[in-house]
């Protein structure tokens, strides 16, 4: 079925291999143990947030546990070594280097001397340029544009957090996706014994198409105690890029089907988050079979979309 006319559009029917998930189990990780994955991605970051300089001033800086900059409130032990207020939680006030009770002394000099610098963005190595006061740094790093993204393949404890050219290789590498060029789709998931999987998930296909990469998702799950399936897609790069997107999901059988219109989700939002706003084609389980025919013990749906850019 060809859903885009002429041009890139592929009519290959793919074979999607399961892999189970508990999303019960999940766990997700912490963006400081997150950021130790950076070794696999194209940022070379020196541990003091993208800064390559060795003067003494950002050493002093340096938090002797985390390694990260420190930013007020500044802790410091009766001997006058200095931590960060996270690591200070983290060493049961005790200091990790001459191991005294930390109290609650605050470092008010060197909190001074960090609300007076300018510091480059930790990204600068992915693209950002602009230099910021110290005490507005951090704020600007949790939404800055050239951050690195998640790995968006579902059904894993993936922690990887890279560029998009370094995340499309991780994905072909080391989670074996499928990856196709073309802006329509026509994709086959099945299934032995649908009624005995409530949580699972199919292998992710990314597609590529007008320059950017787009991945398919397909699942079961539970909404509210009802069993369902759900395909939804999302977009490698940013919230305001995926808006300039639009796709189309269609499913069916005996002479019957469903149809689903919408935009990317960027996977600058979670898994989860997205499939748990339902913003995609949701198909309950009893309707599922019905469209695969036959007896309904074997789960039988063909997905075909369409990607398309809006003007």
């Amino acid at each position: 079925m060809d859903l885009g006319g002429t041009g890139s559009s592929f009519k290959e029917v793919l074979e999607s291999h399961m892999i189970f998930s508990d999303y019960e189990k999940a766990k997700f990780k912490s963006e400081a143990n997150c950021n130790n994955t950076f070794v696999k991605s194209r940022i070379c970051s020196d541990g003091k947030n993208g800064n390559n300089s060795k003067n003494g001033v950002y050493d002093l800086l340096e938090c002797p546990v985390c390694k990260n900059l420190m930013y007020p409130p500044i802790h410091q032990c009766p001997n006058g070594h200095t931590l960060c207020s996270n690591c200070k939680t983290a060493v049961h006030n005790r200091c990790p280097t001459c191991h005294r009770d930390l109290g609650n002394i605050r470092c008010l000099a060197l909190e001074k001397v960090a609300e007076s610098m300018e510091l480059p963005c930790r990204y600068q190595n992915l693209g950002c340029h602009d230099i910021f006061p110290y005490h507005t740094k951090l704020k600007h790093e949790q939404n800055c544009r050239f951050r690195p993204y998640n790995c968006p393949y579902a059904g894993s404890e993936c922690s990887i957090m890279c560029d998009i050219p370094t995340l499309m290789a991780h994905l072909k590498n080391d989670h074996k996706v499928d990856v196709h060029d073309g802006f329509t789709f026509n994709h086959r998931y099945v299934k032995s014994n649908p009624h005995e999987v409530e949580n699972a998930t199919w292998m992710l296909t990314v597609f590529n198409c007008f320059g950017k990469h787009f991945c398919l998702h397909f699942e079961a799950f539970l909404l509210g105690t009802a069993p369902v399936y759900m395909t939804f897609l999302r977009f490698l790069g940013d919230e305001k890029e995926a808006k300039k997107f639009r796709y189309s999901l269609e499913v069916g059988g005996n002479s019957r089907k469903l149809t689903w219109q919408g935009i990317p989700r960027s996977i600058r939002e979670s898994h989860r988050k997205v499939r748990d706003s339902q913003d995609g084609l949701i198909i309950q389980r009893n309707l599922a079979l019905y469209f695969s025919g036959g007896d309904k013990q074997q789960l039988k749906l063909r997905i075909t979309g369409r990607i398309w850019k809006e003007e």
